[in-house]
């Protein structure tokens, strides 16, 4: 070219590699081309205003860096008429600067994990090999769907904090969790395995923890098993003799052990209810597992259900069996409690299922109701805290809260309407062996999607205390005699309201629901405090209340037990209350705060102590 000629070019990441003008031609003419340009010679000529103008810049060893070179074509595309070209260049580089950072960003995400991996040794399943490459493959899904799958305005709330979208890595996979109706499956077998019952105890627990396993490769989750006392029990009834006490104990100490070893797995087993010998016996031998220390996981979750005349007042068959529940609970936090006497519960007339976080599996516009073969689709969170900082005001929040929750509503029919895409043999197991309601008369070629429709939709929220104190601070209803409290349950009310238009609007099982705190929320609080500082009361904590802790010293103990128990009643898709006792409480005094949690319609409710865990 008859210019001053560049020798060499400063790349982004400092490497100097040798100037090559055609580069700008082409990138010159892909830009013209783009609004119906055709001329390269053009091109060519433009390259040389470029490079001209980058000599005339002086710059320093005349080495030009990769920025300055695309400013330089930019300007000259501008001055000399071509703005169309000029606009198409511009947003070419632009797109290029997103993938390119999205990549940085990515990678990033990538040393993170392998630099945790070498911090947490201890936690050898959650770093091994196998799942280093699992949370590598997740981060780069979730780059993928925020670049490419979501609309701008639902992934600019995700990342901005306004919501969370619970396991986005997952998007366009699968489903988040289910309830698995195990007898079918225990006494007619599935895939090309065994097809007559088991004869034995030790058979058919590895059988159940086959199909934990199995389903795991579908279910990103949470897996539960209702009613595993009475499954099990008439499992043990087709036997020719019956397990001794012996082999009953070390039979179950081997299931729970053997679910403990898969990576990433949360379980959850139902027991309780069952007043048969063989029934009682599986629920006694359950608990005592998870009495001793060696059992104490919290990926495998028991769910003890509560309900008069069976196991909840003396005089009851199995009021031993729940006092053996609650000495577990005191010591090892294991297992929670659900209530089927609540007014909400015992209106439905089905069979109620609860999952470990307080998820509830109810009501249902398209089939059958209760919770067998049933789970939840997909949740997303709203951040409750950062609508209140950036409100100031509660008039303004709830205006701004309506807007969050029909966008929050639209991301979740997105995600439904993208997994109603996959087939049946994209999820062999979940929906190939009929496991999902809806599901038995699917062709593997078949759309999931009518049995999609059976499970629900969780539209969940988290930080309500924190959120309620702000406003009603900034409100200077002040903190006196819990005076945040009216506004929290007017907070959950009119979501609740909301969310049930929702459904009505499009016929879908679309429930609020009461997040938990987890890890995985704890990126809403530092967002938080990068935007708005440190929020005494807000901010300043690790991550955000997903309820009012009730604490037993707590001299508003009874009212707050009260209003939880009107947040359960307005959370369709289930609502977690966490009880913290005071160490050394006696079962009578347990028992006692446990009745007046029934009297106040709290759904479900984990126990714990301050030494929990010591």
């Amino acid at each position: 070219m008859d210019v001053f000629p560049l020798q060499e070019i400063r790349k982004r990441d400092g490497r100097i590699l040798l100037f090559d003008a055609e580069k700008i031609t082409q990138a010159i003419f892909k830009a013209a081309k783009a609004v119906g340009g055709e001329n390269y010679s053009l091109a060519r000529d433009l390259t040389k205003d470029v490079i001209n103008h980058l000599h005339g810049l002086k710059l320093s060893g005349l080495i030009p860096t990769v920025e300055e070179t695309q400013d330089a074509v930019e300007k000259v595309l501008i001055e000399k008429g071509h703005a169309r070209t000029a606009k198409a260049y511009i947003l070419y580089r632009a797109k290029r600067t997103r993938i390119r950072d999205a990549k940085s960003e990515l990678m990033d995400v990538v040393k993170d994990i392998l630099l945790d991996a070498n911090i947490h040794e201890e936690k050898e399943n959650k770093y091994s090999p196998l799942e280093k490459m699992h949370q590598i493959a997740l981060a780069a899904s979730q780059k993928y769907y925020l670049d490419n799958l979501l609309p701008p305005e639902i992934a600019n709330a995700h990342q901005g904090g306004s919501f969370q979208i619970q396991s986005l890595g997952y998007y366009s996979k699968t489903v988040d969790s289910l309830q698995i109706e195990l007898l079918p499956l225990l006494k007619n077998g599935y895939g090309s395995g065994e097809k007559t019952p088991p004869s034995d105890l030790l058979t058919g627990l590895l059988r159940a923890a086959s199909i934990v396993q199995k389903s795991r490769n579908d279910i990103y989750g949470e897996q539960s098993f209702p009613f595993f006392d009475t499954v099990i029990a008439e499992m043990m009834s087709g036997f020719k003799s019956k397990p001794r006490q012996e082999e009953l104990s070390e039979g179950l100490g081997e299931f729970i052990s053997y679910l403990k070893e898969l990576p990433s797995l949360r379980c959850s087993l139902q027991v309780g209810l069952d007043t048969t010998e063989d029934g009682r016996k599986i629920t006694k031998n359950l608990l005592r597992e998870f009495l001793k220390k060696k059992n104490g996981n919290n990926s495998i979750r028991i769910i003890f259900p509560l309900k008069k005349e069976i196991n909840f007042s003396k005089g009851d068959p199995n009021y031993d069996l729940y006092r053996l529940a609650l000495q577990s609970a005191i010591r090892t936090g294991n297992p929670s409690f659900f209530f089927l006497d609540t007014s909400y519960n015992t209106s439905l007339g089905a069979d109620i299922c609860y999952f470990s976080n307080g998820l509830r599996i109810a009501g249902n516009r398209q089939g059958p109701s209760g919770g067998k073969k049933r789970g939840n689709i997909a949740s997303l969170t709203i951040n409750l805290p950062r609508l209140a900082l950036s409100a100031l005001d509660e008039e303004l929040f709830f205006v701004e809260l309506d807007r969050l929750l029909r966008l929050s509503v639209r991301q979740l029919l997105h995600r439904f309407e993208v997994l109603s895409l996959l087939k049946c043999r994209d999820l062999p197991f979940l929906m190939g062996e009929k496991l999902y309601m809806g599901s038995e008369n699917l062709s593997p070629h078949d759309s999931i999607k009518e049995s999609l429709k059976n499970g629900i939709i969780s539209l969940g929220f988290t930080g309500l205390p924190e959120a309620a104190r702000f406003l009603a601070a900034a409100e200077q209803k002040g903190e006196k005699e819990h005076g945040y409290l009216p506004l929290a349950l007017k907070i959950v009310r009119h979501m609740s309201k909301r969310v049930k238009s929702f459904a009505d609007e499009y016929d879908m099982n679309i429930e609020l629901f009461g997040a938990v705190s987890s890890d995985k929320l704890e990126a809403l609080v530092e967002k938080d405090r990068k935007d708005f500082g440190q929020v005494k009361g807000v901010t300043d904590k690790d991550f955000y209340s997903s309820s009012f802790i009730l604490f037993q010293e707590d001299e508003g103990l009874d009212n707050k037990i009260v209003v939880e128990g009107e947040i359960h009643k307005h959370c369709t898709a289930g609502y977690l209350s966490k009880m913290l006792l005071i160490p050394g409480i006696d079962m009578d005094g347990a028992e006692d705060i446990m009745q007046k949690m029934a009297k106040s319609h709290i759904g479900h409710v984990s126990i714990s102590t301050f030494y929990e865990g010591g």
